[in-house]
């Protein structure tokens, strides 16, 4: 399993990176599923961001991380988290 503790680092930065913006540059950023690779320690790792929902109260992100390595890419790590949106933005 020391394949997947490697993702879980990943997957804690990328989630802190994402989890870091407001949710207006969320719902911006994630108008399409972000797909792209990040290398660490000379190891490529692929990461997927998508938004779940945008409601009138948060937004809900997913984040997942894999190696592209089958079988295990098959059930990528996953993260998900909700940033609540401000008073003003709910009543708008």
């Amino acid at each position: 399993m020391r394949r997947r503790e490697e993702w879980q680092k990943v997957l804690d930065a990328e989630v802190a990176r994402w989890s870091r913006m407001s949710w207006e540059e969320l719902a911006a950023e994630l108008r399409g599923v972000q797909a792209y690779q990040v290398e660490i320690e000379s190891k490529h790792y692929q990461v997927e961001v998508q938004l779940l929902e945008n409601t009138g109260t948060y937004v809900h992100v997913s984040v997942s991380v894999d190696d592209g390595s089958l079988p295990l890419s098959v059930v990528p790590l996953t993260h998900s988290f909700i940033k609540q949106k401000s008073a003003a933005a709910a009543s708008s």
